[in-house]
This record gives structure tokens, sequence and C-alpha cells, in this order.
């Protein structure tokens, strides 16, 4: 097993609540004379984490989640509140924009304040200048004092005095938010080759995109809390799931009360599971949606079954009427159906699965039931579902070996 460069127990932050400008004034004094801390916003609680070397850990969360407070707390730049937190190795970090850059000073004289902080010799620093010039790519704004940068050039010198540092574990704020495209592909290609040659890295990014490309496993913060860290692709697309939820409108019964209309729901299942819970299903794998209709004349119904995001996203829909197949008929007034789909081209990501019985002439909603259906996979395509394809060269083309 590779070495523990990281490891937090217990790990929490809490400030004092400061709402008025003599608020800090009196929180100062209940600890200095009575010891006390006073009321406290908790920000970071109860985080237990380790990070092995090699390992790539993306951070993710909403704004306001906590990610920002972890990373300080690992690199030092805040001390736990609670709980304890163990850093081994040569940390490189690229938190708040432009920490570490005194705004007087120009670029090329930044660098050589943050080399003298790493540790590094005149020797050193004049062999590595120009490799850390040519990354950051500013041209001539490396001698103007860096108050006149914009954001993205902050960020290139930033990143390219890190880059040159090559440092045993590499710590990044949202880094590839800023800056211009074609900074940020250089970053993710450096990151990759970083990696490649056994570096550590923890990612907080809003993208899931590039924490899905950089990272193997991820780690969701949700209100100062871990709600669920392990593989990059369940994390991730538990996340994004969450998201399309709290988004979705929310919709209510069409009929709260079932006994009294003429078709209702019974009963519904998803590969014969009934509960509440989000039925997991792996991408590509065949589905079966069962469900028991009421019918209150005995007479036959229409039964649609829709496929949603979790959002609220249409993805598909079907009714018996529609392919001509008849509900069967258990017992009097209560009939029953089952769909099948072989190989369900769903991409990651959560979906509600909902029945709705209709008239027999398919025309009226009576009723809906639904489940909710969680698709697993690794897999950083975009969209709902998979469609079918190859890539191919064109004809008459020679083929690249």
């Amino acid at each position: 097993m590779s070495e523990l460069l990281i490891e937090a127990r217990g790990l929490g932050k809490a400030y004092p609540k400061v709402h008025r400008s003599g608020d800090r004034l009196r929180a100062l004094g209940r600890l200095l004379f009575r010891g006390e801390d006073g009321d406290r916003i908790s920000v970071l609680r109860d985080v237990d984490l380790e990070v092995r070397r090699g390992e790539s850990l993306g951070l993710i969360g909403a704004n306001g989640a906590g990610k920002s407070t972890l990373l300080k707390l690992i690199t030092g730049v805040l001390t736990p509140s609670s709980g304890s937190v163990r850093v081994r190795g040569k940390v490189g970090a690229l938190l708040e924009l432009g920490a570490g850059f005194h705004p007087e000073y120009s670029g090329r004289d930044n660098i050589a304040m943050a080399a003298a902080l790493h540790g590094l010799d005149g020797a050193e620093l004049r062999r590595r200048l120009p490799e850390i010039i040519a990354f950051a790519d500013i041209g001539d704004y490396i001698d103007e004092p860096v108050k006149h940068y914009s954001s993205g050039m902050v960020v290139r010198l930033g990143f390219a005095v890190i880059a040159s540092l090559k440092p045993d574990l590499l710590v990044t704020d949202e880094v590839l938010a800023v800056g211009d495209e074609s900074f940020q592909k250089k970053c993710v290609r450096w990151m990759q080759d970083y990696l490649d040659g056994g570096g550590t890295l923890i990612l907080v990014s809003h993208s899931m995109y590039h924490v899905q490309k950089l990272c193997r496993h991820a780690c969701w913060l949700r209100d100062g809390e871990v709600a669920m860290t392990g593989d990059v692709f369940d994390v991730t697309q538990a996340y994004l799931a969450w998201h399309e939820r709290k988004s979705a409108p929310q919709e209510t019964s069409p009929n709260p009360d079932r006994r009294n209309v003429e078709f209702s729901v019974l009963d519904m299942s998803l590969d014969g599971q009934t509960g509440e819970q989000p039925v997991l299903l792996g991408q590509g794998e065949p589905l079966e949606v069962r469900c028991r209709i009421r019918s209150r004349e005995d007479r036959m119904p229409s039964v649609a079954i829709g496929v949603t995001r979790a959002d609220g996203t249409p993805v598909y829909g079907v009714s018996t009427d529609m392919d001509g197949h008849h509900p069967q008929r258990l017992a009097a007034g209560e009939y029953a159906c089952r769909l099948v789909f072989d190989a369900l081209p769903l991409l990651p990501g959560s979906y509600t699965v909902r029945v709705h019985p209709l008239d027999p002439e398919g025309v009226r909603v009576f009723d809906t039931m639904e489940r909710t259906l969680t698709v697993r996979g690794a897999t950083r395509e975009f969209g709902l579902v998979r469609l079918a394809h190859r890539w191919d060269t064109l004809p008459g083309e020679a083929r690249h070996e």
C-alpha cells in the first residue's frame, strides 16, 4: 500500500458569529479573559479523509459547502477547531487568486520570492526561470507589477511556479475556472503528466468533466459534511443527480385520493423492487417495470410509462395504446402491465420512472406513481442516452498506426 500523504480525522472548523462591528471585539474578549469561544458558526464538521501517494481526489460540492476551508486546513493556512489533519511531503497549493504574490512587485520578482520560500537556491532558480516564464506565457507583463495583471494572468503565473517545483502533493482550488481555453488545456496536460509520473492531486472544481478526467476518487461535501466518498464516477453522478432533483419542479399527484378515481395505480416495481430507495442499474443493463392498476368500473385502462431525468427533462414515454398492447386482467377491477427494456441506453445519472393509468381511449391521465432509478457507469459522454456508434476513417485515407 502506498504512503499516506494526508490523514484527517474528525476535522472541523468553526468561526465566532460576527454580525456587527463590535461582535468581533467582544468575541476576542471572551476568548482572552474567560476562555470561551461563545456562539460559533460551523463551516466544516467531522471530516475523515485519507489521500495516498499517487492518488487523485476531486473535491466537489455546492458553493459554501466547505471545500475551500478544507483545502486551507490541509495546507496549514487555517488551524482546525476540532479534529486533526496530518500532511506529509512537499505541498504545492493554488488557493485564493493571487495568494502569496506581492502586488507591487513584478512577476519576475514574485517568482524569485516563491522559489526562495520553497527552498530553491539562486542557481536552481536561474536554471528554472526560463521554463517558468515560458509556461506562464504572459509576455512583457512578466516585468510589470502583479497589481496590473488580469485574474487569468495571476493564475498563469501561480501555476507556472508550482509546475516547475513538481511537489509531492498538488492542491488546486478552481484553477481551471480562470484563464483562457488554451491555458486550461495546458494545465490539464501538465496535470495528466504529473499524475502519470506518480504525483498526488486534490482538485476542487465545479466542472464534473475535469474531475472525472483527472481524478480516480471524489469526495462530495454538503453543508460542511462529507456526503459521499469513493469512485469518481459514483460520487460525481450522485452529486449531479442531487442537483437535478433540487432543480426539478415540485409536482403533486393528479389525484392524491386514489380511492375515488376511475383508474389508479395500486403498486409499481422496478426490477422487482418496490421500496422508496433508488433502484441501482448498470449502464446498458435490462430494466423491468411492473404495475397493477385498479379500475373502479372494471374497464380496461390504457397505461403509459415514462422516463424523465431527475430535473424533469423528458427522456422517453410509451403507452399500451401506442403499441396495441392490452393490460392483463388479474381480477375484477384489477389489471397489470409488464414493460421490459432489454438494454436500457440511459447514460449514468438519476432518473424517474412514472406509471400513468389513462382511460381506454388514452386521452385523460387519472393517476401517477413513480420510482427513482440511478444508472451507474464509468463514462464521460454527454446527454441522456448512449447512441450506438463507431469511429472510422474516410474511404481511401491512410490509417495511422
